[in-house]
């Protein structure tokens, strides 16, 4: 089992990453919020990691801070909840936020990050609003990332796409908040909190 990467960071195409460490290059999926706060290419980076195998596929997905990974552990476990929305829910919401949320039962506010309907925003608030207790006292619980730039318009379009927006949905949205000056990563942010009402 692999928990920790430690190595140079050789490229970031989000959600992809690739990190070599000791030679070999390790080909690792990260949340948006993760990737916000990554140094430059060719720089040293530290994640830790969940490694999940399946029949036909292993894939390792990295996480900057602890709360993060422990949220995405948690959220594996939901019925009806695999890795590219647990990845998506990171992407679009601070963890702590996302404990308040499940607290409070607001499944409406749920139902707004990509691929979270009526029934499973119901079934995160019965399965997780007891296990996310300690989420808030683990390290970058309420990260507001500073972030490294990414690109610009394109760059946050793709982006937002892997995260499971629908395509006219991401146009409609980056047209809506892209200011002159904005990198990708001002794009996403502000597409992501018009997209969830924010």
């Amino acid at each position: 089992m692999i928990g920790r990467l430690r190595g140079i960071l050789i490229s970031k195409q989000p959600p992809s990453l690739l990190i070599e460490v000791a030679g070999v290059g390790y080909e690792v999926e990260a949340p948006m919020s993760t990737i916000y706060d990554l140094p430059g290419i060719g720089k040293e980076v530290i994640l830790l990691t969940h490694h999940a195998v399946k029949e036909d596929s292993v894939t390792l997905y990295g996480f900057l801070h602890e709360a993060e990974r422990a949220l995405f552990r948690s959220l594996l476990k939901v019925s009806g909840i695999g890795a590219k929305i647990a990845l998506a829910v990171l992407s679009g919401v601070a963890t702590d936020h996302f404990a308040r949320l499940v607290h409070a039962g607001d499944v409406v506010a749920l139902t707004k990050i990509p691929g979270i309907g009526k029934k499973t925003a119901e079934r995160i608030v019965v399965e997780l609003r007891d296990r996310l207790d300690g989420l808030s006292s683990l390290p970058g619980a309420s990260i507001q990332s500073a972030g490294a730039p990414l690109d610009a318009a394109g760059e946050a379009t793709v982006a937002l796409q892997q995260l499971g927006y629908k395509p006219a949905e991401v146009t409609r949205l980056v047209q809506k908040v892209a200011a002159e000056g904005d990198n990708a990563e001002a794009i996403i942010r502000k597409a992501l909190r018009a997209a969830l009402g924010g």
